[in-house]
């Protein structure tokens, strides 16, 4: 069996996960067999990765479009491959094929563990980028993070349906499907505006 393992790290709407999933389906995996994740790649337990790692059988084929799809941590890549070993599978990461059905090839592990490397340091090295300028921002006086809520920039849909809510006539739930926001900002927003 032919499974593929697409990952971003943030939601669905912040980032477009169908190039990879085009990339698997043309390498023989199939909506049934593809595990999609919206995690970050440091991140241990993830749980469609666990799904699969859990699924797989004796010489079956994992396919993610790079390493860095699959992890960012070369502790766990090691783990996955040594998976692969027992189980005697194929791992395909994007061009490079690692088959575990026979024998192992020292040198192809030693190159998809360096790939590993690779990808954690370059985790690493984005993550530091952001927070050295997230720090010249704040050195330079300016407001990291979004900005506060207010009264005065909750949209005008709550307030039409504001006094339905404060007269009993519908409950919170009701609330924010009216005005298509979700439950926890309509709870912020009451908050808000009640003080």
């Amino acid at each position: 069996m032919i499974y593929g393992y697409a990952r971003c790290s943030t939601n669905e709407k912040l980032q477009d996960i169908n190039r990879q999933v085009r990339e698997l389906k043309q390498q023989g995996a199939t909506d049934a067999t593809i595990y999609l994740e919206y995690e970050s790649g440091t991140k241990i337990n993830r749980t469609e990765l666990n799904k699969l790692l859990n699924t797989i059988k004796t010489g079956d084929t994992i396919i993610a479009t790079e390493v860095s799809r699959i992890t960012r941590s070369t502790k766990q890549l090691c783990e996955i491959i040594e998976l692969a070993k027992d189980k005697h599978l194929k791992l395909v990461l994007g061009s490079f094929v690692v088959d575990c059905s026979s024998e192992l090839d020292p040198m192809t592990e030693g190159m998809l563990k360096m790939m590993g490397v690779f990808s954690e340091i370059e985790r690493n090295m984005i993550s530091q980028r952001v927070k050295s300028g997230m720090e010249n921002a704040k050195a330079k006086g300016k407001t990291i993070g979004r900005p506060p809520t207010t009264a005065d920039n909750i949209p005008n849909v709550f307030y039409k349906h504001y006094p339905k809510y404060k007269n009993g006539e519908i409950n919170k739930m009701e609330f924010s499907r009216l005005c298509n926001l979700s439950y926890p900002t309509i709870y912020k927003y009451l908050q808000i505006i009640e003080q």
